[in-house]
């Protein structure tokens, strides 16, 4: 089992800056794939941006240029910093890990709780 634990949210400006936190837990040795991801309201969930556990990141290309991921290994940690954020940016950020076999068959998929992100006009 993992725990995800997401943190950083809030209200912010148009044009400014946030940086989300997931701190991570239990069996993170199985994990290799980790991103986030996003839900707006009353739309689905979608890809924000991954980051293998070879290093190998690929963003939505609605944040290209304007969020970085990034995750500390020894702290167990998983970050976005948010740049330059828009009111569309608005939305419930989610924390998410998996584990993919030899297969590249999915085998795992854990869910944090979810930081609201509110950016104003």
């Amino acid at each position: 089992q993992v725990q995800l634990v997401e943190s950083g949210g809030g209200l912010v400006q148009t044009g400014g800056s946030l940086r989300l936190s997931c701190a991570a837990s239990g069996n993170l040795a199985s994990i290799n794939v980790m991103g986030w991801y996003r839900q707006p309201a009353d739309k689905q969930r979608e890809l924000v941006a991954t980051i293998t556990d070879r290093g190998s990141i690929d963003y939505a290309d609605s944040v290209k240029d304007r969020f970085t991921i990034a995750r500390d290994n020894a702290k167990n940690t998983l970050y976005l910093q948010m740049n330059t954020l828009q009111p569309e940016d608005t939305a419930v950020y989610y924390c998410n890990a998996r584990y993919y076999n030899e297969y590249d068959i999915l085998r795992a998929n854990y869910w944090g709780q979810g930081t609201q992100v509110t950016v104003s006009s």
